[in-house]
């Protein structure tokens, strides 16, 4: 009678551990900008502040970024993107695989409000240093309304944008970006934005929080 008591306990384990391991969500996005290992640590450290956050797997070079979290705390996807974007680094797309066999997916869509027929392509210099500001100027840059294109050079720091003339200017596509904690065309990022980034995006002095 003993062995069968501890036989159904044990089998009981095991169901209760299964449901436990099955009570958890699946999410993975595909993130921009992440440069370095030091981008990948700032990322994971930013995701920690989720209590109960595990499997934690970032691939730098595809931007891949993976974990797990209970599906009892009920993690939603517009969370998991401005914790993408807390963290200084913009999101591509998302998947989230809840313990029910559910699916909800995004992909951050195209700014698709320039008539092509007005388009035009000017540069502007921006400061910045790496492949997560890159990220961070170009998603500033296509998050202004009228804005198609943006491509900003590392080595040049010099950003390609086409716009339409009739929507918007140079000059408040490089005030959005300043907005973002980078120095575009004349106009200075304010202090306290550019205080906030990452310490491997301080462009005039990697060693101090200062402009």
């Amino acid at each position: 009678m003993k062995k069968i008591i501890n036989s159904l306990l044990i089998s009981l384990l095991v169901v209760i551990t299964a449901t436990a391991q099955k009570s958890m969500d699946e999410f993975q996005i595909q993130v921009d900008g992440l440069g370095c290992p030091f981008c990948a640590y700032g990322l994971e450290k930013k995701f920690k502040e989720f209590k109960g956050i595990k499997k934690v797997q970032i691939e730098i070079q595809t931007g891949d970024f993976k974990f797990e979290y209970p599906t009892e705390k009920q993690l939603t996807m517009d969370a998991v993107v401005n914790q993408v974007k807390k963290a200084g680094y913009t999101p591509k797309t998302a998947k989230i695989t809840r313990s029910n066999g559910a699916v909800e997916t995004l992909e951050v869509p195209v700014n698709s409000n320039a008539d092509s027929d007005q388009l035009i392509t000017e540069t502007v210099h921006v400061k910045g240093n790496c492949q997560m500001c890159k990220a961070r100027i170009e998603s500033a840059a296509l998050s202004t309304k009228g804005v198609q294109k943006a491509f900003w050079n590392v080595e040049t720091k010099m950003l390609e944008v086409a716009f339409d003339r009739q929507q918007i200017s140079v000059k408040k596509i490089a005030k959005n970006i300043a907005l973002a904690g980078h120095d575009a065309a004349k106009i200075t990022a304010p202090k306290e934005v550019y205080e906030a980034l990452p310490v491997c995006c301080y462009y005039n002095n990697p060693n101090l929080k200062s402009h």
